[in-house]
């Protein structure tokens, strides 16, 4: 950070209390999905986060993630979603089609609904490399995406009063405000 610098700094807090989160989980790949899922538990809980607040919604593949992660969001019971998958790289041109669109899925699920929606899909050549994401030499990524949810959680409920405060007196929120 520039020492200079005299405005506004915004920050998130660390701890999950009083945020409700979701996490979308694929079944595809279930021995990996399943050790995200468990790291992001871990981080969600040692942040505080109250078992009340966190849904889990398994669905097929990763390719049904986004619309399950559009819907929750959408639903306004949560304040960060978390999706997890495992797409492994086959013979075929499958695995950039549905990495590509998962990708593009969740961004736009955020991007639509205000929520932040967390990307805990791997996308790997091998089993193994996949394996060393979720709990091996690079640690668990689902435990990385559950931090990154509380950060992002927190700083959205942060960043919302502005617009919903004006939304509440009947003005708009000044350009650049806006979610």
């Amino acid at each position: 950070m520039n020492n200079n610098f005299h405005g506004e700094e915004i920050r998130a807090a660390s701890g999950a209390a009083g945020l409700r989160f979701a996490l979308v989980v694929s079944r595809f790949n279930s021995f990996i999905t399943d050790r995200l899922l468990a790291g992001a538990m871990d981080a969600l809980e040692a942040a505080g986060a109250p078992e009340e607040n966190i849904t889990v919604v398994h669905v097929p593949g990763a390719f049904e993630i986004p619309l399950t992660a559009k819907k929750l969001a959408e639903a306004g019971r949560t304040d960060a979603v978390i999706a997890i998958g495992c797409i492994l790289r086959g013979e075929t041109a499958h695995f950039d089609y549905v990495a590509s669109e998962v990708a593009r899925g969740v961004q736009l699920a955020q991007l639509d609904t205000g929520i932040p929606v967390i990307f805990c899909v791997l996308t790997c050549d091998t089993l193994e490399q996949a394996i060393d994401r979720a709990g091996l030499k690079s640690g668990n990524k689902g435990y990385d995406a559950g931090v990154a949810a509380i950060e992002m959680g927190n700083l959205a409920k942060q960043l919302r009063p502005a617009a919903a405060a004006a939304s509440r007196a009947g003005k708009t929120a000044p350009r650049g405000k806006r979610r």
